[in-house]
């Protein structure tokens, strides 16, 4: 039995700060992407949770992060 994965925006956030902090993202990057980190069946899902927020494949990925918190200057 296949289980489907939840794609929450704050999952999908989260994914996306790991990605851009681990050099394989980078922040000016398009939201479209995100979709070679993602399953394909499962990219509808991200798809839909994006536009749901308001944000469209061209946006930029940093759109996405929100606040960055930086411990040093």
């Amino acid at each position: 039995m296949l289980q489907s994965v939840q794609y929450s925006i704050d999952v999908i956030r989260e994914e996306v700060r790991h990605l851009v902090w681990n050099g394989q993202l980078s922040r000016q990057q398009p939201i479209y992407a995100l979709c070679q980190f993602i399953p394909g069946r499962e990219w509808a899902w991200v798809e839909c949770e994006l536009e749901r927020h308001g944000y469209l494949l061209r946006d930029r990925v940093i759109d996405l992060m929100g606040r960055e918190d930086w411990d040093e200057d």
